[in-house]
This record gives C-alpha cells, structure tokens and sequence, in this order.
C-alpha cells in the first residue's frame, strides 16, 4: 500500500514540476513581495473552492441562528435559562461550521500541499555562495552488516572537496565537506560500485530553486522534497542531503515564510470574501 502512494505522489511531483515554471517570477522579484502575490492569488483561490464545495445555503442557515443567539445573549442576559440555552446553540452551531467546512478543506488539503513543496524549494533554503562551505551526506541502504559499497564522487566542477568521505559505519553515511567556486546549477556525479548517481548543486546568490534531499522512496519523504528523482527501494543509495544555508527573513526565510503565506492568504481571503459572497 505504501509502495502505491509513493508512486502515486512521484507522478503527481512530476506534474506539479511542471507546473513549477509559475513560481519562476520568484527568483526576480524580492522575498516579501513575491510571497505576498502567491499568497493573495492562493487565498482567493481557496475561498472560490470553498464557495462551490461547501453548502452555502446551510452555512448561511447556521450562521443567522448563531447571530440570533447571541442576540438573545444581550436582550435576556438576566435569564439563566435562556443565557444557556442560547449558548448551548451557539456552541452547536460552531460544530455545524466545522462539520460543514469538512469537504472543502478536503478538496484543498492535497493542492495546498503540493504548493507548499513546491514554495519550499525557493524559501526554505538559500544557494550556497562562492566561497561558501557545505556538508554533503550520501545516506546508505542496508544494516550495519551490509557490505560496504565502493562510493566516491565522480564528477563537481562547480565546487571543490575539501574533506571527506568520512564514514558512519553505524549509521551508514559518507559525508563530504566541500567549497561552492561557481555560480549556477550544477550535478554532483558519484560513484557507487559502478552505478553513476547524481545529486543537484546550486549555487548563487539571490532565490534559485534549491533542493536539499534527493529522497527515498517514503511517500512523507517524496512529498516533501519533489524536485529530484527518488532513489528506488533496492537502491544501494537511501538518500543524498545537501546542508543549505538557511535563508533569513521574517517573510520568506527559512520556516517563516510558511507562517507568512499561512497569514497573508487568510488575510486577502477575508479581504475579498464579501465581494466573491462567500459564507464561512
């Protein structure tokens, strides 16, 4: 079963790869402004999805029942028995709501979060600089008594090892230090008992699509990192992580700008929500 879902995320990555060349104005435009476009046309989009899957005229039905409550709340506040009764609907309404809001957050949750992987490989980390150090780590298949594979690294012309490979037998991984030289998007080549493997370098300043992991084949895994390839499950090879810079800013930098477009999108749909007459 599992096998089945990672087959099915790897071909819904190709797809959303392709698609991938929407969010190329990111790497002209600046951090703020860019998530902020992607999160205005995101949340307008969401709540058009959530107009035409919800059931709007029920949401509206519980929504004048709530407000009717709460005004029995102010006209017969000295009524223990009204206060509770109107707060007992009040609290049964907003279960409606959220009963009502199942479907639609259904219908978005898989677009939502391919757009996120998709984000991720601008936002979540920067390319490195020339000059700059990083550390490559080639995760192995197999138990610790699993024989050693002969791994070295073929070919990088855009950067130069200065240490490595350093083995963890423990933990089966080849880690190698190495220097960025030349800006751009680059293969690394390795080596691994003959098969020729390939993991993508970039390097450069500003926004460039960065792939830190070429993953696995664990669907968690491939959903997250979709850019490169996955590894098949009989590969000698589990996975190849690169340790990118984290990008520092509050509105497209590493981990915050998820918490940007999360506020940004809620924000331009509540903006546009009475002019699209939508009921939430």
């Amino acid at each position: 079963m599992m096998d089945f879902l990672t087959g099915v995320i790897v071909w819904i990555n190709v797809l959303a790869n392709s698609l991938g060349w929407l969010l190329a104005p990111i790497a002209v435009l600046p951090g703020w402004l860019s998530n902020t476009i992607i999160s205005a046309v995101t949340g307008v989009l969401l709540l058009i999805i959530f107009k035409y899957t919800s059931n709007q005229l029920a949401i509206g039905r519980v929504r004048n029942e709530i407000k009717a409550n709460m005004l029995a709340l102010k006209l017969f506040k000295d009524s223990v028995s009204v206060t509770l009764k109107a707060q007992g609907h009040i609290f049964g309404g907003s279960l409606r709501l959220l009963f009502h809001a199942v479907r639609p957050m259904l219908v978005m949750i898989l677009p939502v979060t391919l757009l996120l992987a998709q984000m991720g490989l601008w936002y979540q980390a920067r390319p490195l600089r020339t000059g700059e150090q990083a550390i490559i780590t080639m995760k192995l298949n197999g138990d610790i008594d699993t024989a050693w594979p002969q791994v070295d690294i073929k070919s990088i012309p855009a950067a130069k090892v200065i240490a490595g490979p350093v083995c963890a037998f423990s933990t089966r991984e080849i880690c190698w230090e190495i220097e960025a030289q030349q800006n751009g998007c680059h293969n690394i080549v390795f080596h691994v008992d003959h098969q020729q493997i390939e993991k993508e370098l970039a390097i450069g300043p500003g926004f460039m699509r960065v792939s830190t992991n070429r993953p696995g084949r664990h669907w968690t895994d491939v959903l997250m990192h979709p850019w490169e390839k996955p590894f098949e499950p009989d590969s000698i090879v589990h996975s190849i992580t690169i340790a990118y810079p984290d990008r520092i800013s509050i509105n497209s930098g590493t981990d915050w700008w998820v918490i940007y477009f999360f506020i940004a999108s809620m924000v331009f749909a509540m903006i546009f929500k009475p002019f699209l007459k939508v009921k939430i």
